[in-house]
């Protein structure tokens, strides 16, 4: 049987009509690539004479259609480097043992490495924890004390919860992106900042407590003029999930200049939240109208208080810091109730999605050098236990938490450790409407990528494991909670290659 049908397609493959099928599909690819390579050489020519006339790129006009490549390859440059030739501890802003981490926590798969760490504890400025001789065991470890915030506000917020979503605004980010983290810090127990881009139903969906973040432009508590809005205000405080307001003054990776959303990103849905047209460019002013002075803040921050009844702070960038001499002195003159519940430090460190090079990389304090200024100078003024210390700056894995708790902060929040575990892979796409992952764009085609039920299980899952790494650290050091780790618990290497204990370093640091 197998002889008759090999002989059978013996003969037709030798048939007449069959050759004929062979030489016609060679006649159409043969067409094809005469058309091909036609076109290709047309789109040469065509690039040639643009670049041998064009003024503007000296490189393409001696180097005619070959210098094209020079830019192609300067833009694909950052993505290759992060997946072939950078080192596990080179990259930046983020390096790729840090991003690794916190994909398999958000994963909720194997944590652990083998064979030894790939950071080098020679360098300056490594951080190294003092484990004590006789660790608090498993079975005796406590989950993190609950903290008050607002202890004088009608409604103050009590929550035990060390890590947080920082501040990301619905425009920068996309709808599922917010759903995401929503539902996700909500299952985290966590809360989220709305970002200064004003509340949507998208922050309310999922669950989670809020902090409503009132920035400079005032976007959804501005009246017609721009101006701060009670009545919006208090729509906003009325919605039971909104816990506290946070009074932006300023943002790491632009401190003096406002937020900024390009206006392809300001569609009709975005620009009703926010109050503002429709497609143009949302550009915050670099400051609050009403707030010239330290004293200005505290007036600002009583009357955001008496109108909602919740906890109120602000967030700053904290660099020249005299003001927070006046600030502070001035509290201790009117009375301890005048101060805001809490005081969110931002830094150097700070990300964003849009920010001029100048001030991302040059303006500012790191956070190493304002946390524990500004925990001094509280201790120093009797109101450390008045005003809570939120830090925020590049915080996205346990041992970092840990060390910012350890300086005095409170809590600490992340915008880009979140981002992380929605899956973003820092495309450097943010300000574009480009994004791969679909964090931060409105394309609708990219943003099919985001599953919102699964990225709210990796925020959780991202949150829990930064809770329970932070913990175990404190175990080592003797500690049965995360909240007490202090300044004794933690080393800093040294230009000498030597470490010093952390608060002889920061002792007397003003």
């Amino acid at each position: 049987m197998a002889q008759h049908l090999f002989l059978f397609f013996k003969t037709a493959i030798k048939g007449p009509w069959m050759s004929n099928f062979i030489i016609f599909s060679i006649d159409v690819f043969a067409s094809i690539f005469i058309v091909a390579l036609g076109l290709i050489v047309l789109t040469v020519i065509i690039f040639y004479f643009r670049d041998i006339t064009q003024t503007k790129h000296a490189i393409r006009r001696n180097y005619p259609v070959i210098g094209r490549f020079r830019y192609f390859f300067e833009r694909q440059g950052e993505f290759f480097r992060q997946y072939f030739f950078a080192q596990d501890r080179e990259e930046m802003p983020f390096n790729r043992a840090e991003r690794s981490w916190v994909y398999r926590a958000a994963k909720d798969v194997d944590r652990t490495a083998a064979f030894g760490s790939t950071q080098s504890l020679e360098v300056t400025g490594t951080v190294m924890f003092m484990n004590c001789a006789f660790p608090t065991l498993d079975e005796e470890a406590l989950d993190p004390s609950n903290v008050t915030l607002g202890p004088h506000c009608k409604t103050p917020y009590t929550t035990n919860s060390l890590f947080n979503v920082s501040g990301m605004s619905f425009g920068a980010l996309s709808k599922p992106a917010v759903r995401a983290l929503s539902k996700g810090a909500k299952l985290a127990g966590c809360w989220m900042n709305t970002g200064e881009g004003g509340l949507s139903p998208y922050h309310l969906e999922g669950g989670a407590d809020l902090v409503f973040q009132i920035g400079t432009a005032k976007y959804g508590v501005r009246d017609e003029h721009g101006n701060l809005s009670t009545d919006k205000l208090k729509e906003i405080a009325a919605h039971d999930q909104v816990k506290m307001f946070e009074l932006k003054m300023s943002q790491g990776a632009k401190p003096g200049k406002g937020g900024m959303l390009p206006g392809r990103k300001v569609n009709a849905e975005i620009a009703k939240i926010r109050g503002i047209p429709e497609g143009q460019d949302s550009i915050s002013p670099n400051g609050h109208p009403e707030i010239k002075k330290p004293s200005d803040i505290l007036d600002m921050i009583a009357t955001v208080r008496n109108v909602t009844g919740k906890p109120t702070g602000f967030k700053a960038v904290i660099g020249d810091y005299t003001w927070l001499e006046t600030l502070f002195a001035e509290i201790n003159h009117r009375g301890i109730e005048s101060a805001p519940d809490f005081i969110t430090i931002d830094s150097a460190d700070g990300g964003t999605g849009a920010a001029p090079q100048p001030l991302l990389d040059s303006v500012g304090l790191p956070l190493r050098e304002s946390l524990p200024l500004v925990v001094n100078m509280l201790e120093k003024h009797g109101l450390r236990e008045r005003i809570k210390v939120i830090a925020s700056g590049k915080l996205i894995v346990p041992s970092k938490v840990a060390w910012a708790l350890a300086l005095g902060a409170d809590f600490v929040v992340s915008a880009r450790g979140h981002m992380f575990a929605l899956g973003c892979i820092q495309a450097m796409q943010c300000n574009k409407d480009t994004c791969p992952t679909g964090i931060t764009t409105h394309n609708e085609r990219l943003q099919k990528g985001l599953n919102v039920a699964d990225k709210a299980q990796r925020v959780a899952n991202y949150n829990r494991y930064i809770h329970y790494g932070a913990g175990l650290i404190a175990h080592s050091c003797g500690v049965t909670s995360a909240r007490e780790l202090g300044r004794k618990h933690v080393r800093i290497v040294q230009e000498s290659g030597l470490s010093e204990p952390l608060d002889k370093i920061y002792e007397n640091y003003q």
